[in-house]
């Protein structure tokens, strides 16, 4: 048996239960071993019969001297009545309705029991104990699996009970166990005094005390943080080996352009296009994250950047997750580069333009090959193979941070001088810093910690249902005053559960229909969502900009980058279904330019922690503060999106505590220092090979 076997390979495994392993993501023997506990129940110690007492829970050894099947007065209802003795006296056991034990537990056994001990109409007795049968000539404690003094309580799914994942753990244990190597450095494991490899398994599963858990589990939450700061570091290692061109300041054409603008940058800003500028001079690729609140003005830095390549002779390509935000940033370059003679063009799945012109995609690839294109603005339809950037000098992706340097080499691949492009990435997702350390520890950082001159604050309430005609009306009366609305709900349509009533959660395709017919008839409403068509969702969002709709119901879609100006109305449904990260970007979609704005968050299951989340909200004074209450409250699994990342919820635990982060971190940073390679770590580079955090 070998930690890469198939499940469904073991002895005991068969197709049924093949099948709800894989509902909790265990596929192979090793999955199944990293399958932790839940926590830890701590048994009492043994006692002698003579010595148990009414209500207490106590923990006995003995024969069994009789078991029995007995019928009650209830139809259909079993009792099964066993009698357990030692050397001090003897005590009933019974179980209710669970008429197979009288075939498992025969007379003559040696069993141990651990329940609670009762006294009503049927004597003194054990009442539903849990027990485990037992050789009494050859009895050990530490032999025990369900009944030792610290039993392993399991995540369980339909089908599967910790009982099961004991034992089946427990004998895959011992038939793997020659096949688990140590590949911590052993200047690590010395100075950590981390458990060797082979016994943290065993005491993570069947501890010899709650201490050797809990360095059990510390030893797993640092190998797996330490393996990803490995791979991010190696990623910035390899990045930085790589030429990229070097781009050189343009002053004057970066003065014309500040000139032009119709306002002036921040301090932030203006510290975050220096520290871009200077990158992009080096002659090795930029690696940089630019983070900043909705409204903070990311692409304005952006897109001067892409200007100075621009002028110096090469290409830009900027790549956005959504159409929408496609064409809403092809928009706005055209917008600001239009005195500079710069030619922009659009490519997506929908739509193909060059400058305000439609286009074919042939057309675009033909000329972005002669370079007649400067800046290519699309989806993920940038890095298909026929799309070639003979002189790429810069990647722009907006809220993709996870971009690695396979998918730049294909954005780079037709450069003639061979170089890697430089990369920017922008995000307006506060992210804590644990997890910045990291998830983005091949990045450098730039922040816009400053809004410009114009925002405000929107003003945020917590709705009760009772309220929702109130604040019904509140809206109506702000639409007649020429103001618009988002109405967003976490689904698009309602689910049924398999007790086959529907889910209490806001979906748009309803709320659509009950504010056009029903609450607000006097208005043009209107929804968009992810499974509509692009021309017609583009439609929509358009009629909405020049007030020919002016309430729009729709998903969380419009949560990056959908800028609307005079959207004074933010309504969101179900609002603790959404992250807060989510929820502060989409309040970021209104109030944009000083107006007054207004958020309401109607809550359907007003849980502690969802009113603690929301409370959150509106107490944070910046993003930061807020992505790092998010992280306390509902953990990096739920925060990042632990699909998004491929991180074992386990190692997600990990991300919430600095310490071991930074831990991590410096060691991760001491071997490649010394060893980039790591040849004399041929076990840990075989690791690293083979381990993933998902960077597409």
């Amino acid at each position: 048996m070998k930690l890469s076997s198939k499940i469904d390979e073991v002895k005991g495994i068969g197709p049924a239960l093949s099948k709800r392993l894989k509902k909790l993501e265990i596929e192979t023997v090793e999955d199944l071993l990293f399958h932790f506990p839940l926590r830890y129940e701590v048994l009492p110690p043994f006692k002698k019969i003579s010595q148990v007492k009414a209500g207490e829970n106590v923990r006995v050894l003995g024969r069994v001297l009789g078991i029995e099947n007995l019928s009650t007065w209830r139809k259909k209802f079993i009792l099964t009545q066993a009698i357990i003795g030692d050397s001090s006296g003897s005590i009933k056991a019974i179980w209710f309705n669970q008429p197979y034990l009288a075939n498992v537990i025969k007379k003559g056994d040696g069993l141990v029991l651990w329940g609670k001990v009762k006294i009503d109409e049927y004597g003194t007795y054990l009442s539903n104990p849990t027990h485990e049968k037992v050789s009494l000539e050859k009895f050990q404690e530490n032999d025990l699996l369900h009944t030792r003094e610290i039993v392993p309580i399991y995540p369980q799914t339909e089908g599967l009970s910790s009982r099961w994942l004991r034992r089946i753990i427990k004998n895959l244990l011992k038939k793997v166990q020659n096949e688990i190597k140590e590949w911590l450095p052993r200047e690590i494991l010395k100075e950590e005094r981390f458990l060797e490899r082979k016994k943290v398994f065993w005491e993570i599963h069947f501890p010899s005390s709650l201490e050797l858990a809990k360095r059990a589990k510390e030893r797993f939450l640092f190998e797996e943080i330490f393996l990803i700061e490995l791979s991010v570091l190696k990623q910035r290692i390899l990045i930085n080996q790589k030429k990229a061109p070097s781009i050189p300041l343009l002053l004057s054409d970066l003065k014309d352009f500040l000139n032009s603008l119709p306002f002036q940058l921040t301090l932030a800003q203006k510290k975050a296009l220096f520290q871009i500028l200077k990158d992009l001079e080096k002659p090795r690729p930029m690696n940089r994250l630019l983070q900043g609140d909705v409204g903070s003005g990311k692409t304005i830095v952006a897109m001067a950047a892409a200007l100075n390549v621009v002028k110096a002779g090469w290409q830009v390509a900027l790549m956005v997750p959504t159409e929408i935000l496609a064409n809403q940033h092809f928009e706005n370059f055209l917008k600001f580069l239009d005195p500079f003679n710069v030619k922009i063009a659009l490519l997506t799945k929908s739509f193909a333009k060059i400058n305000q012109k439609k286009s074919k995609k042939k057309e675009i690839l033909e000329k972005l090959k002669k370079q007649e294109i400067q800046i290519l603005i699309g989806t993920h339809s940038l890095i298909e193979e026929k799309v070639k950037f003979p002189k790429l000098g810069l990647a722009i992706l907006d809220e993709q941070h996870r971009f690695g340097i396979e998918q730049r080499a294909k954005l780079s691949v037709s450069n003639k001088e061979g170089l890697l492009c430089h990369f920017l990435s922008m995000t307006a997702t506060p992210i804590p810093r644990t997890l910045a350390l990291t998830l983005y520890g091949d990045l450098d950082l730039s922040i816009l910690d400053q809004m410009p001159k114009g925002e405000r604050k929107v003003e945020t309430k917590i709705v009760s249902q009772k309220e929702r005609e109130k604040i019904y009306q509140f809206i109506r009366e702000k639409i007649r005053e020429g103001k618009k609305a988002f109405v967003v709900c976490p689904r698009i349509e309602e689910k049924r559960e398999k007790n086959y009533l529907w889910e209490e959660v806001k979906a748009v395709k309803k709320v659509f229909k009950a504010l056009s017919k029903e609450i607000f008839p006097e208005f043009k409403v209107a929804m968009v969502h992810g499974k509509m068509k692009s021309k017609e969702r583009e439609k929509i969002i358009e009629d909405f900009k020049r007030g020919k709709v002016q309430i729009l119901v729709s998903t969380s879609i419009v949560e990056v980058g959908v800028d609307i100006p005079n959207v004074s109305i933010l309504l969101i449904e179900s609002a603790e279904r959404f992250g807060l990260a989510q929820l502060y970007q989409l309040r970021g979609r209104i109030g944009r330019g000083g107006e007054e704005a207004f958020c309401f968050l109607f809550v359907e299951k007003p849980t502690k922690k969802a009113q603690k989340r929301l409370q959150a909200l509106l107490k944070a004074k910046t993003s930061f503060e807020l992505a790092e209450l998010d992280l306390k409250i509902r953990g990096p699994g739920e925060v990042l999106g632990k699909r998004q990342w491929g991180i074992p919820d386990f190692a997600m635990e990990g991300l919430r505590n600095i310490k071991l982060v930074e831990k991590a971190r410096n060691w991760a940073k001491e071997i490649l220092a010394k060893d980039p390679d790591l040849k004399s770590y041929p076990l840990l580079a075989e690791k690293i090979k083979n381990f993933r955090v998902h960077f597409e």
